[in-house]
């Protein structure tokens, strides 16, 4: 909320109860999902009461939520990031206070920095000390003082501005870390030129571990044209060894940014005469020499005007900076870096050129959201290195991550095989099969002008590693398996006698009694059990217990597809309650569905929960019948559309009460038609494992069909 403006007009500074948040905010802070402070408010007498109430939902003072959460360790956030955030909202609310976004974080910064570099508190110090300790500091005025003469109202706003920094980097491990802070809320702040171009946090860690920079000797040079606010170079700091004593250098045309990177890195322990920033778009190599490492995101164009081939002579001129041994990694467009291009055009001859001279060593296709302010911007990386001629492999790394999550365990992958591949001398090891990548012959790239940069086919190693080699053996026993399941459906059909229900009217005199699910639950002929709140990423086609939720519940995955490790369930998943044969595991969202999971020993995922039948109740409940009669109650009950919720819930469902004969009876019919269903279901998933590794090896040229069956219509 913002502050208030006395009658005067002058703005009063963000004071300690300026920050109040409702429970969405709440759900944020903690890292928790939406529901989780609702539940805290009504179960522990001890949560923060609300401040205020604004449009009937309740507000809370964010720095007693902050502390309620440190005391209780609730939630999923650090303390110290609690702290940090409650400081970081607080900036928010300076908005009001007469300072501009660009004033604000640049004076915030640059007392973060004073602050490093004196290693001494700002916010107990008169704004004119500040000025006068910022002069010896930066005399020539490159990276701070004009940030601090530009506040103002300075003697009001300025002691404010130095606590507000002290208290933010008290919060922090480091001040670099507390300076990073505030370029995270630039956003916020609405300081957007800030971020408009910076690829995200997670790609700029990428594009520092794809330059290999925990791999250089120490006192090396590493370099970011076009370096903006600077996220990248602190990425390449953050990537290198400590005490490594490289030199950082890099170029921005904009003055603001090239002092924002400045101080920017002397926080972080970069000492003046190991950097150097131009205000430009050329390096200054002439006193350091070319760098060993240099990592570059081309700005970003709209794509009505942007050129493939003077985004290729951009990289061009950059490759001008390598000398032997020298490593690029460049982020462009896709367009220009992978996707096809008109034969024989200039940008196809450009694009080309980079493979006579063996400067290319990868080409990657990164998924959408690598710029978050760009989010139709579809992007890819360069790996280029200068190999003397003799030494060259005249080979290329491609790799489509286009259509993959952008996940840490994904990015880390690549990471992976890029030093995988770097390691190799950008040979490859026969040991290692890149994952989503082949590698490929340049001159084969060459050779097919126009053609994309993307992994179309497999490289001629591939067809020896162990998935490849093991697929015919795979095939064969699936087929196998097939013809076994065979042979039982046609002894089955031989034994078994033509399913027949016998199913008639009821007569009229033979009303049947009803119930409730709920009259079921207090009548403890049921029993309720909830769901569990897995996080997404430990879940995985590897684990000791099966998972199932409304995915599996629907259909949408098979019953077993998805697991969970056993040492997570002991460790972070302890309060974890098991499925016992026979339980019903239901949900309504997004539509109602209901599974009998007749082996138990697994875990039910939230929304879905478990409806668990007693054994001894009396009148009996059968679990197959309850799950039938559920699905038919329901369909009669569903959601409207538009409608939120069903009309009705679980608990509300209206259910024929059967006598123990007729149940005895409809049980045993559902348990037959399971039963060759069942066989039905594991011909279908067989049929499918087949098509799919055979659809696998057809499409990467390592499978061909010999002696195929005869197809009908075929015979003359």
């Amino acid at each position: 909320m913002s502050s208030p403006t006395p009658v005067d007009g002058s703005p009063i500074l963000p004071g300690p109860l300026s920050w109040r948040i409702g429970y969405a905010e709440i759900a944020a802070l903690a890292q928790v999902k939406r529901p989780v402070p609702t539940t805290w408010s009504r179960r522990h007498c001890d949560f923060p009461a609300p401040v205020t109430r604004e449009g009937g939902s309740p507000l809370f003072d964010a720095r007693e939520v902050v502390d309620w959460l440190v005391r209780t360790g609730r939630g999923n956030a650090e303390p110290l990031r609690l702290r940090a955030e409650a400081a970081l909202h607080t900036l928010s609310a300076w908005r009001s206070s007469g300072l501009t976004p660009p004033v604000l974080v640049g004076a915030l910064t640059a007392l973060i920095c004073l602050r490093q570099q004196y290693d001494a508190p700002v916010g107990e110090h008169a704004w004119g000390d500040l000025l006068a300790r910022a002069a010896d500091l930066d005399a020539e005025d490159t990276f701070l003082l004009s940030e601090l003469r530009a506040v103002p109202d300075p003697h009001r706003l300025g002691p404010a501005l130095g606590t507000l920094a002290d208290e933010l980097t008290e919060a922090a491990y480091t001040p670099a870390e507390a300076f990073d802070w505030v370029l995270e809320a630039r956003r916020r702040l609405g300081s957007h030129d800030l971020a408009a171009d910076e690829p995200t946090p997670a790609v700029a860690r990428v594009l520092a571990a794809l330059a290999g920079v925990n791999t250089l000797a120490d006192e090396s040079v590493l370099a970011t044209p076009h370096a903006r606010s600077g996220d990248l170079l602190a990425a390449l700091h953050a990537a290198a060894p400590e005490d490594s004593a490289h030199t950082y250098l890099a170029a921005e045309p904009e003055p603001t940014l090239a002092r924002l990177v400045r101080r920017r890195m002397l926080v972080r322990g970069v000492f003046e005469f190991a950097l150097d920033v131009t205000e430009g778009e050329e390096l200054s190599t002439e006193d350091w020499g070319d760098p060993d490492v240099l990592v570059c995101a081309l700005p970003y164009e709209a794509g009505e005007t942007r050129s493939a081939r003077r985004t290729l002579e951009r990289i061009q001129d950059l490759t001008d900076h390598l000398a032997d041994g020298s490593t690029a990694v460049v982020l462009g467009p896709a367009d220009a870096l992978v996707q096809p291009l008109p034969r024989h055009g200039d940008a196809d001859r450009l694009r080309r050129s980079f493979l006579d001279e063996g400067l290319l060593k990868a080409a990657i296709s990164l998924p959408d959201g690598a710029f978050a302010y760009r989010p139709g911007y579809r992007t890819a990386v360069w790996i280029l290195a200068r190999t003397p001629e003799d030494q060259r492999a005249g080979r290329v790394l491609l790799a489509d991550y286009s259509a993959q999550p952008f996940t840490a365990p994904v990015l880390d992958t690549l990471s992976e095989d890029i030093a995988i591949w770097r390691a190799s001398d950008w040979r490859g090891d026969r040991r290692h099969e890149p994952r989503h990548a082949a590698i490929v012959p340049a001159k084969e790239l060459d050779d097919r002008p126009g053609s994309g940069f993307t992994p179309q086919h497999r490289s001629p190693e591939a067809r020896y590693t162990r998935a490849v080699a093991e697929r015919p053996a795979r095939i064969a026993d699936v087929e196998r398996h097939l013809a076994e399941l065979g042979e039982r459906a046609a002894l089955r059909a031989s034994v078994d006698d033509p399913l027949k229900t016998g199913a008639v009217l009821r007569p009229e005199d033979q009303p049947v009694r009803r119930t409730t699910v709920r009259r079921l639950l207090k009548d403890r002929r049921l029993r309720r059990r909830p769901g569990h709140r897995i996080a997404p990423e430990h879940l995985g086609a590897d684990g000791h217990y099966a998972v199932i939720g409304p995915e599996e519940i629907l259909g949408a995955s098979r019953v077993g597809s998805r697991r969970v490790d056993r040492g997570l369930v002991l460790t972070a998943y302890e309060h974890v309650q098991f499925t016992e044969p026979g339980d019903l595991v239901v949900t309504t969202s997004p539509r109602f569905g209901v599974h009998v999971d007749t082996e138990g020993l697994s875990v039910v995922v939230a929304p879905a929960r478990i409806l668990r039948v007693h054994p001894d109740a009396d009148p009996p409940v059968r679990p197959r019948v309850l799950a039938a009669l559920l699905r038919a109650s329901a369909s009669d009950h569903g959601r409207t559309s538009g409608a939120v919720r069903a009309s009705r819930s679980i608990e509300d469902l209206s259910l024929p009460d059967l006598g123990r004969e007729e149940l005895e009876r409809y049980e045993a019919v559902l348990a037959e038609i399971e039963r060759r269903a069942e066989l039905l279901r594991q011909q279908s998933d067989a049929l499918d494992d087949l098509a799919r590794i055979t659809a696998a090896g057809m499409a990467d040229g390592t499978l061909t069909m010999q002696n195929p069956p005869e197809l009908p219509g075929t015979d003359d």
